[in-house]
């Protein structure tokens, strides 16, 4: 099984690199309105002069969950002794064995990671079906409106070839929808949230969880307002790139992690009694077959 997800994880990142770096897979060539407004917002540059470039929102969406996850598993395995119980020891062999502490962080890392390449798989398909311009579109296409015809706004042009600019600029303002920088910002975001309020427990203050939880969601949000802003992508784009980012990491963490549940979860779930207090020195209590006995005797 476990060669299987070393299979499904490196198909996974193929994948993503094809949609992301190459022309394998190429863009739906979408038609527009002659002198469309909408489509008509002057070219913002290339990403790396965003307000957030690549160099910036790849590692905030890597390298902070990443963080907050290993700083939350360490903490939580010191504060806890029993801790160790909730994970089962999986042996190779005779002599080799993965510590429950480490095995559990590769368990949820490495699912936040393939989570991160099929966000970047499912935008970019989307993309690629679709063919969605974006805000800046005329401005690289630069067509010609008097070789086209134009002579209404309602005049819908389906050529191929009305563009003269830059084709790498034109394919480019092709893929707006879903807002690609938003799927992953949002993703990253709701992972690491859901990953705070369910497993960290703060004692002393209900205000600590939903502050870092704010404080994890302000930066997604930051981006997509800025994606509009530049016009980069349409309030549609982003709000869909949102939902896009944001349910694969609930169907991730609910449907697969469990909500970030033990391996044993039965186990799991009678030590964190123990550790509240819940149960100490359980009795058994005595059965159905018991209880007729003793009011029988009574």
């Amino acid at each position: 099984m476990f060669y299987f997800q070393l299979v499904l994880m490196a198909g996974t990142v193929i994948l993503s690199y094809h949609f992301e770096y190459t022309d394998t897979f190429p863009v739906h060539s979408q038609g527009f309105f002659c002198y469309d407004s909408t489509l008509s917002k002057p070219y913002p540059g290339p990403e790396s002069s965003s307000r957030v470039p690549p160099r910036l929102l790849y590692p905030l969406i890597t390298v902070l969950p990443v963080l907050t996850i290993l700083l939350g598993e360490v903490s939580t395995a010191l504060i806890n002794p029993r801790w160790g119980n909730r994970e089962k020891i999986i042996s190779c062999g005779d002599c080799c064995f993965f510590n429950p502490l480490l095995r559990r962080i590769v368990r949820i890392l490495g699912l936040f990671s393939f989570g991160l390449f099929c966000t970047v798989i499912f935008a970019g398909a989307v993309q690629t079906v679709t063919g969605n311009q974006a805000p800046h579109f005329l401005s690289v296409c630069r067509p010609n409106y008097t070789a086209l015809g134009c002579k209404s706004h309602m005049q819908y042009i389906a050529s191929p070839y009305a563009c003269s600019g830059d084709p790498d600029l034109i394919n480019e303002a092709r893929k707006a929808f879903p807002s690609k920088p938003a799927a992953l910002g949002a993703y990253a975001a709701v992972y690491t949230t859901m990953y705070v309020t369910l497993v960290l427990k703060v004692k002393g203050s209900r205000l600590v969880k939903p502050s870092l939880c704010l404080a994890m969601l302000s930066p997604a949000w930051l981006l997509c307002l800025l994606r509009v802003a530049e016009y980069r992508n349409h309030w549609r784009d982003v709000l869909a790139g949102t939902i896009v980012g944001g349910a694969i990491a609930v169907f991730l963490v609910t449907c697969v992690l469990n909500n970030f549940g033990s391996s044993s979860s039965e186990e799991g779930d009678l030590i964190e009694k123990e550790q509240e207090g819940v149960i100490e020195d359980e009795i058994p209590l005595p059965t159905a077959c018991e209880k007729i006995a003793v009011v029988k005797v009574r």
